[in-house]
């Protein structure tokens, strides 16, 4: 029976964020959508420049 509760708990809870949450403008969600291309971008220009200077100096 604890385990019932526990999932009615749960059940309850995501219920309460889905009717909290909202989708986004299209301004946001460009703004996400560009922030996040500027983050793999960069993260993926250093991992390039750390395994060039890998192979250079070793």
């Amino acid at each position: 029976m604890r385990v019932f509760g526990k999932l009615r708990s749960f059940y309850f809870e995501c219920v309460r964020v889905l009717k909290i949450t909202k989708k986004p403008s299209s301004f946001e969600f460009k703004t996400i959508v560009k922030v996040s291309g500027l983050g793999i971008l960069i993260i993926g220009l250093l991992g390039f420049f750390i395994q060039m200077l890998r192979q250079l100096l070793f």
